[in-house]
C-alpha cells in the first residue's frame, strides 16, 4: 500500500550539497518563469493580480514540502480562470475562499481515503477534452484586452458564451494600438519559446511591452490603470463561514477539488516519465488540500500542479521538492521588492500571455490525432466533453463525458465478449501451451487477456524490464478491444523500450486493435516484421534480434 509519507522526508536521508545547488538554481528560475505567469492568471480569474503571488507564494511552499511528488511546482494555473472568475462575480472573495477551503478539505479526505489510485478511470479523451474546452474559455476571456475593446455591461459577464457574444457587438470599439503590443508580445513569447528555450519568453515579453506602452506614450490600458497593487506580505485572515454559503459553495467547492485532483496527478505523471521516479498520488492530494486551504487564507486562489513550471523545474536541475520551496521564497522576495513595477504592465501583453498558455494546453495536435485514430465512441466523448467543458462548467462535462464513455464502453464490449464453453487440458496435450516452448536469453514474454481499455490501461506501464534485455514479447490473442487510452499507454511504452534500446514484437493482434494500431500510426513505428501470426514466429524473431 502506498505511503502516506511526504516526498520531502524521504529525499532528506541523501540529499547533498551539489543537489541543495542545483535546486536553489532550479527555483530561482522558475519563479523568474511564475511572475508574470501567475499575474497574468490572476487577472484571467478576475482577482488583482498580488492574489496570483500569494497563491504561488503560499500553496507552491506548502505542496512543495506536503508532497507526493519530488518535482511539482503548485501554483495558479489557467484550468482554474473561468471557474473562479465566475465564483468572485456572483459571490465575492469571500465566496471564493470558502469554496476553496471546502475544496482543501475534500481533497485531504480524498488523499486520507486513498482515491488518488482512481483518477485512473478517468479516460484519456475525457482529460484531452476538458482541457481543450478550458483553453478556449481562456482564450475567449482575453479576446476584450487583446483588442482593446471597450465593452459595458450592466451584469459581470460570467459565462463564455456571453463574453464571445459582447466582444462581437463591441468589435467596432477596437484599439489598434492595443492590438499592436498584443502582437509584439505574441510574437516575442513564439519565437523565444521556439528558438531560445532557456530564456524566460514572458519575462522579455513583459518588459517590451512596457517599453512600448511607456517609450511610445500609446494609449493602452496597464494593469495600473484597472486594478490597484499591493506589495504587502500576506497575511492570514479566515473567511466569514455561514450555514446558506457552505451549502452554495458545495458546487464550486466540488469542482475545484476534482480539477485540483486531475491536474494535480496529471502533473506528477508527466513529471514522473521526464525523471524515471514514481509519485505517491494520496499523498499528493492531501497536500493538495493543505495548499488550497492555505493559500484562501493568505487572501490567494485555488491551486494545482502545473504542467509546464514542473516541466522547467526539472530540465533546470530541481530534484527535491526543496526546488518548489525556493521558487515560493524567491517570490516573496519579488514581492515585496517589485510589485508596485507590475502597474506598468500592458493588458494585452497579459493577454498574449494567456494565449500560449491556452494553447500549450489546448494540445491542438493531440486533439487532431485523436480524431484522426481513435474510434467513433472515443471521438464522441472526447468532443462532447470539450463542447460542454466551453458551454456549461467542468463538473457537467465530466459527469455528462463519464456517462458516455461507460455507455459507449458497454457497447462495444458487447459487440466483442463472446461466451464459449471451456475444456480442461493438460499441458502434454495442448499443442499451444506456452511452457513446452523455449523462451531466448534477454527475452521477456507477457500474454494480454481481456479489453484493453481506460480502468486497466496503466497496467500495460506496469511491463517490467532489466537493462539486459533485448526484447519483449506480448501476446494479445486474448484481447479483442483496445480505446484510445490504452493505445496512449502502449505508445508510451514503446517509448520506453525505444529509449533502453529494447525492442517490442507483438503476437496474434485481434481485428480491432489491429486496426486501431494501423490508424494511429503505430504499426509502422513499430514495424510490419515485429507484428507475429503465432507466438513461435514471435520467439523466432525475438531469437533473430538477441543474437544478432
Amino acid at each position: 500500500m502506498e505511503k502516506l509519507k511526504p516526498k520531502l522526508f524521504s529525499v532528506m536521508k541523501t540529499y547533498s550539497k551539489e543537489q541543495f545547488v542545483k535546486d536553489v538554481i532550479s527555483g530561482v528560475i522558475v519563479a523568474i518563469i511564475a511572475l508574470p505567469l501567475s499575474i497574468a492568471l490572476a487577472l484571467a480569474s478576475g482577482v488583482s493580480p498580488e492574489r496570483g503571488i500569494y497563491t504561488a507564494i503560499v500553496a507552491g511552499f506548502v505542496i512543495s514540502f506536503l508532497g507526493g511528488s519530488r518535482v511539482q511546482i503548485a501554483g495558479p494555473t489557467a484550468a482554474f480562470a473561468t471557474i473562479v472568475a465566475g465564483i468572485v462575480a456572483e459571490k465575492g472573495m469571500s465566496g471564493l475562499a470558502v469554496a476553496t477551503i471546502m475544496a482543501g478539505v475534500l481533497l485531504v479526505i480524498m488523499g486520507l481515503c486513498r482515491v488518488g489510485s482512481l483518477i485512473k478511470f478517468i479516460p484519456y479523451t475525457i482529460t484531452t477534452g476538458f482541457t481543450a474546452g478550458i483553453a478556449v474559455t481562456l482564450v475567449i476571456g482575453q479576446i476584450k484586452d487583446f483588442c482593446g475593446l471597450t465593452i459595458v455591461t450592466q451584469e459581470p459577464l460570467i459565462e463564455t458564451t456571453d463574453k464571445l457574444a459582447a466582444d462581437i457587438r463591441n468589435i467596432a470599439t477596437i484599439n489598434w494600438q492595443a492590438v499592436a503590443v498584443g502582437c509584439v508580445s505574441l510574437l516575442i513569447l513564439i519565437v523565444c519559446s521556439r528558438f531560445l528555450p532557456k530564456i524566460p519568453a514572458s519575462l522579455i515579453a513583459v518588459i517590451v511591452g512596457i517599453l512600448m506602452v511607456s517609450g511610445l506614450k500609446m494609449q493602452v490600458n496597464t494593469i495600473g490603470d484597472l486594478y490597484t497593487i499591493s506589495n504587502k506580505i500576506p497575511m492570514p485572515e479566515m473567511p466569514r463561514f455561514s450555514l446558506k454559503l457552505i451549502q452554495s459553495e458545495w458546487h464550486d467547492a466540488l469542482t475545484i477539488a476534482i480539477l485540483a485532483a486531475i491536474e494535480s496527478l496529471l502533473s506528477a505523471v508527466v513529471a514522473d516519465s521526464m525523471i524515471n521516479s514514481k509519485h505517491r498520488s494520496n499523498m499528493e492530494l492531501i497536500a493538495q488540500g493543505c495548499g488550497n486551504v492555505a493559500s484562501a487564507l493568505f487572501g490567494g486562489i485555488p491551486a494545482t500542479g502545473a504542467i509546464a513550471r514542473t516541466a522547467a523545474n526539472i530540465k533546470n536541475g530541481g530534484r527535491t521538492p526543496v526546488a518548489g520551496m525556493v521558487h515560493s521564497v524567491t517570490l516573496l522576495l519579488i514581492l515585496v521588492l517589485l510589485m508596485p513595477y507590475a502597474a506598468l504592465i500592458p493588458m494585452p501583453t497579459i493577454a498574449a500571455i494567456l494565449f500560449q498558455v491556452a494553447y500549450n494546453m489546448a494540445g491542438i495536435k493531440k486533439v487532431i490525432y485523436l480524431c484522426k485514430t481513435s474510434s467513433k465512441s472515443d471521438i464522441i466523448v472526447l468532443m462532447s466533453t470539450l463542447i460542454l467543458t466551453v458551454i456549461f462548467d467542468l463538473v457537467v462535462a465530466i459527469e455528462v463525458g463519464l456517462i458516455v464513455a461507460v455507455v459507449l464502453f458497454m457497447k462495444r464490449m458487447s459487440e466483442v465478449t463472446d461466451v464459449e464453453g471451456w475444456r480442461y487440458v493438460d499441458d502434454e496435450e495442448d499443442a499451444d501451451s506456452l511452457s513446452l516452448r523455449e523462451v531466448p536469453k534477454h527475452t521477456l514474454v507477457y500474454e494480454v487477456s481481456g479489453p484493453l481499455f481506460f480502468g486497466v490501461a496503466d497496467k500495460i506501464l506496469h511491463i517490467a524490464y532489466k537493462d539486459t534485455d533485448r526484447c519483449i514479447v506480448v501476446r494479445m490473442r486474448s484481447v479483442n478491444a483496445i480505446d484510445a487510452t490504452a493505445m496512449h499507454a502502449l505508445e508510451d511504452l514503446y517509448d520506453q523500450c525505444r529509449k533502453k534500446n529494447v525492442q517490442l514484437i507483438f503476437s496474434h493482434v485481434n481485428e480491432q486493435p489491429m486496426m486501431i494500431m494501423h490508424k494511429s500510426g503505430f504499426y509502422d513505428k513499430v514495424g510490419a516484421e515485429n507484428f507475429c501470426i503465432h507466438i513461435d514466429d514471435a520467439l523466432a524473431r525475438a531469437k533473430q534480434l538477441a543474437e544478432a
